[in-house]
């Protein structure tokens, strides 16, 4: 039987999100604005999901401590597939930065070098949507941007460069569930 629903948190606000930085693995922490969203998102998943069957966080501090502060750190299990997209040489730069070398470049046609491609991220993401649909009952999943973008993408049987088209803000709260037997985006970024 498939999740009921899959509830998808995007982390707080930290300093390179809130600069437009390409955060991929580098380990920065939430800023007071991003704990206070965390434990925001924390009482509307009480809320709304008061027994999840499975609760995923990406082991990188920021989703980790919003994970915490929304007061599920206790129940969740790291998942290496939530990471976010791996940016390679692009690390710590702002599209700006890029296209002032790359003009019109863009991270979900054009990549990123020495790093991931679209497909990895969407790989990893369709690990993510299988190990949630085995489970009985709601999944939450504490991720980043772009990685969360590309599974909604997937859930919903887009290719991964799908995600472009579903912007996501920090600390905010998206679902997928389904209509009948087909998947659906439930609720976007709220």
């Amino acid at each position: 039987m498939s999740a009921v629903q899959m509830w998808l948190v995007r982390h707080g606000t930290t300093e390179w999100s809130r600069d437009g930085r390409h955060t991929g693995r580098t380990d920065v922490p939430l800023l007071p604005e991003g704990q206070a969203q965390a434990e925001a998102v924390g009482e509307r998943l009480a809320a709304g999901v008061p027994h999840p069957a499975l609760v995923l966080t990406s082991p990188l501090a920021r989703a980790a401590a919003t994970c915490r502060l929304a007061g599920l750190g206790d129940r969740a299990e790291p998942c290496e597939d939530l990471l976010e997209w791996d940016y390679g040489d692009y690390e710590g730069r702002t599209t700006a930065e890029i296209r002032a070398e790359r003009p019109g470049w863009t991270l979900w046609t054009d990549g990123v070098p020495g790093g991931e491609s679209a497909a990895d991220v969407g790989r990893r993401a369709d690990e993510v949507i299988r190990r949630a649909r085995a489970v009985d009952g709601d999944v939450i999943c504490f991720s980043h941007g772009h990685l969360l973008r590309v599974l909604a993408a997937r859930w919903v049987g887009l290719p991964p460069v799908g995600g472009r088209l579903l912007g996501l803000a920090v600390g905010s709260l998206s679902v997928l569930g389904w209509e009948r037997e087909v998947p659906v985006v439930a609720r976007w970024s709220s």
